[in-house]
């Protein structure tokens, strides 16, 4: 595998959600669990207040123009082995996700949608 591809990149309007939450919330998170329903979307968090161990896996520290801090994107052990072969993009779509995210508020949700990498 190419380990110069990057795990987890985000869309522009993806980019533009967190500039805002990051602006109203300070520092941002992802965590991805393999749950039903909303539990297996991105779900976006003050940096901190999702508790990650031993069953998560850090995937990316996510640059974004115009948010202070990188946002790191944490994912379930077990969803991972699942998606190991591929890459991440984190896009945002119209409707209401999870109550729990942070975007919700704002008729937009998180998305993933994914690439295979190449061997």
């Amino acid at each position: 595998m190419n380990e110069q591809v990057p795990r987890v990149e985000l869309t522009s309007a993806a980019a533009d959600v967190l500039r805002r939450l990051s602006g109203a919330h300070g520092p941002l998170m992802f965590h991805q669990s393999g749950g039903c329903c909303d539990g297996s979307a991105p779900m976006c968090y003050p940096a901190g207040e999702f508790r990650t161990g031993d069953a998560d896996v850090l995937l990316a520290e996510l640059e974004v123009e115009g948010v202070g801090k990188p946002v790191p994107f944490w994912m379930s052990r077990s969803q991972y082995a699942v998606w190991s072969h591929t890459r991440l993009i984190v896009d945002v779509v119209p409707g209401r996700g999870s109550g729990f995210s942070l975007e919700a508020p704002e008729g937009v949700r998180f998305l993933t949608r994914s690439r295979l990498l190449d061997g």
